[in-house]
């Protein structure tokens, strides 16, 4: 009897204990999940494949492009740590024949004069020998939208020669072409700079800012530098370039320097690295990077480049080339500090803002 008695009195303060602690919990409270990691953070690459990517923001959205060989394809995405659920238009399709209908590569666009321009290089078959510039106009508020008009080539007048790889650099209230491009009879891979009377016309001759000179410019053949992108940093005005040709594991990216407020076509105003500021990591499974671009992250706190990169060894300039993106910091003297490509399939924090 008095140990069925200790049961209920027993039973009796657990079931008011209880009680207590229910009367104690918040009203109404619902258990709140863990947040998911893959909700705060992304992993490289951002595609299966992208050659040559590019991206540029305007009213909170990210429009991207990268090489895809065939046509111009468009992406746009509010946050680029979701580029690979973004959607993607193809904004243009080259003619069966002609001298833009083969080999489109590098695409770039720009919001210039209040239009649209994609920058890219095409030829008419015969791939490296007939590469030219070529220019696509649209005057809608939203890339993705609206219809793009064909420029036309755009190359420095009286001139007919080997060109890839256009961006735009803005400086003293003036704008310039640069891409890459070659002296007649040569095959070497230089940069060149040239000034513009509006979007879609070089107005005057052109500049060489840079050829491969340094052994690790000089890997593979023909020698190359290309893939010129601007990056603007307090006083100075930076081109990051492509070194190296893509079809060696040492593809690697170079430094040109020069105060923001010089002449840009002045290539002694220029002053060229020594050695290379991004370049392999076969530990991390990034094979060749180069052909970068540059974006702000949405809380315009961060610098980001996006580069792309091949996953194993030896395999060149095609499709296996994936896009990828870090953020990067600066150095005491002012320039980029890029550090070592980040490993493949590793969790990143997003962009600030996203």
């Amino acid at each position: 009897m008095l140990s069925t008695l200790l049961r209920r009195l027993l039973s009796s303060m657990l079931v008011l204990g209880l009680l207590a602690c229910e009367k104690d919990k918040p009203q109404n409270s619902v258990p709140q999940p863990t947040p998911s990691v893959d909700a705060i953070t992304f992993k490289n690459p951002l595609l299966p494949s992208g050659p040559d990517p590019w991206v540029t923001e305007k009213d909170g959205f990210y429009y991207y492009m990268h090489t895809t060989g065939t046509n111009l394809r468009l992406w746009k995405t509010a946050k680029m740590s979701e580029l690979g659920s973004a959607t993607s238009k193809v904004i243009w399709t080259p003619s069966t024949t002609g001298g833009a209908s083969r080999d489109i590569w590098a695409p770039e666009i720009h919001f210039l004069d209040g239009k649209w321009y994609v920058y890219f290089t095409a030829g008419p078959g015969n791939c490296c020998g007939g590469q030219r510039l070529w220019i696509l106009e649209n005057a809608a508020a939203d890339p993705t939208t609206g219809t793009w008009v064909e420029r036309g080539q755009i190359a420095v007048p009286g001139q007919d020669l080997w060109a890839i790889d256009a961006t735009i650099l803005e400086q003293n209230n003036k704008r310039y072409l640069l891409w890459s491009g070659q002296e007649a009879g040569s095959e070497e891979q230089r940069l060149y700079i040239a000034p513009m009377s509006n979007p879609w016309t070089i107005s005057g001759p052109r500049a060489q800012l840079s050829r491969p000179e340094y052994p690790w410019e000089r890997n593979g053949e023909p020698k190359v530098n290309e893939g010129p992108q601007v990056l603007k940093h307090n006083d100075k005005t930076f081109i990051v370039y492509s070194a190296s040709h893509c079809s060696t594991d040492d593809y690697a990216l170079g430094l040109l320097s020069a105060s923001s407020t010089a002449d840009p076509m002045n290539p002694t105003a220029w002053t060229k690295s020594a050695t290379p500021v991004f370049t392999k990591d076969p530990a991390d499974r990034a094979y060749g990077p180069g052909h970068n671009s540059f974006f702000k992250s949405k809380n315009g706190q961060e610098d980001w480049i996006i580069y792309h990169a091949n996953s194993g060894p030896n395999q060149g300039c095609g499709d296996a080339r994936s896009p990828r993106m870090q953020k990067f910091a600066w150095n005491a003297d002012g320039t980029p500090n890029f550090g070592t490509p980040e490993p493949i399939g590793a969790q990143l924090p997003e962009p600030g803002g996203e």
